[in-house]
């Protein structure tokens, strides 16, 4: 969404604060590009990057998992890593294909990031993209019903439930009887899984396993003529409706691609990335030596791709504002291009935080 089709909002409606208690968030791959030092180069960015946001006032950081590829593909020592450098910023997955994953191996990583980090670790789940089972040794299981089977044991396991109860058939040279649970335990990491949904049957079956939900840039399954923004909402709505209760269903996340343009230099490179997101959808923005995704999104059924909102930051202010999956959400997530440098990305959010930020009723954390 370029400057051209949108409205420039007034400034006295733009100091309205339509969600006070709105969070702000961002969303990186932490690339890097191929070459000798290019991971290490990365990867240190990516912990600067989280330090720079945490001064700006973001309340949350996130960080995509992608194996056998140019970003981040251990999100964990990852984590642990970042949050020895930050002290209030939560960090989160967004997301952990779980298909993929040793569901108890993965709680007791979890659970140490997280009393490492002093309860901040936000984890965003999801069944997971198709294409390694092989890789893993999957090649003979329905890949969605093993990534549900797996994300309920992982669930048991920094639920603190008992795992195991030892018993004579074991050899495990333990007292029969004895219950394992996954150690350590860390408290409240339970209430702060959330579940990366991408149309309304996940997000309804994200509500069931009482899961937050954060959904994204790209929704399928669509049987309707909805605009990105219009499905989201009624996603949303969904899966409010099915939480179980009895209280309310937790802050819904959504990201988005917001990119204010502040300077001239600014509008043409956003209106480039804008441009290429529209024609080549996720493929877009990427380091080099990533690999080339060779999926045509624009021409599978029930595929939406969502907006990128540019432009100067009045009418980004007002695009984002009128965007109907945008306004049900809590919390509003930056999605990072992912070929942009850690200078090109402080700069993108420190011009979001000082511009569209307060427009959208957003406070810094203090």
């Amino acid at each position: 969404m370029t400057s051209d089709t949108t409205q420039t909002l007034p400034a006295a409606k733009r100091s309205a604060s339509p969600r006070p208690a709105l969070r702000l968030g961002f969303n990186t791959r932490v690339s890097f590009n191929s070459g000798p030092g290019g991971a290490q180069r990365g990867l240190r960015d990516g912990i600067a990057l989280f330090q720079a946001a945490e001064r700006l006032g973001y309340q949350s950081g996130w960080a995509y998992q992608r194996h056998f590829d140019n970003y981040l593909s251990s999100p964990l020592p990852f984590f642990a890593a970042v949050g020895q450098h930050t002290e209030r910023i939560t960090l989160g997955s967004a997301v952990i294909p779980m298909r993929y994953q040793d569901p108890i191996l993965l709680a007791e990583a979890a659970a140490t990031t997280d009393l490492l980090i002093g309860g901040r670790l936000n984890l965003t789940l999801s069944s997971g993209r198709t294409g390694f089972e092989r890789i893993f040794g999957q090649d003979k299981v329905d890949a969605r019903a093993e990534g549900q089977r797996r994300l309920a044991r992982f669930l048991a396991g920094i639920d603190g439930q008992t795992l195991h109860v030892v018993d004579a058939s074991d050899e495990a040279m333990i007292k029969l009887g004895t219950e394992l649970k996954v150690t350590p335990y860390s408290e409240g990491l339970r209430e702060r899984i959330w579940y990366g949904s991408g149309h309304i049957a996940s997000a309804q079956g994200a509500a069931a396993q009482r899961l937050r939900l954060m959904t994204g840039t790209i929704l399928h399954s669509v049987e309707s003529a909805d605009s990105f923004g219009a499905y989201q909402a009624r996603l949303i709505a969904a899966y409010r409706a099915a939480w179980p209760g009895p209280a309310a269903a937790p802050p819904v996340a959504v990201a988005a691609s917001v990119l204010p343009a502040t300077t001239p230099e600014l509008a043409d490179k956003y209106a480039a990335y804008d441009l290429q997101r529209r024609t080549e959808g996720p493929s877009a923005s990427k380091p080099s030596g990533a690999l080339t995704l060779t999926t045509d999104f624009s021409a599978r059924a029930g595929m939406l791709v969502s907006p990128v909102f540019t432009g100067d930051p009045d009418a980004v202010a007002a695009a984002v504002l009128a965007d109907p999956g945008i306004a049900a959400a809590d919390e509003l997530v930056l999605f990072l291009p992912p070929a942009f440098s850690l200078q090109e990305n402080v700069r993108l959010l420190t011009d979001m935080a000082q511009t569209v930020g307060p427009a959208l009723g957003w406070t810094p954390a203090q």
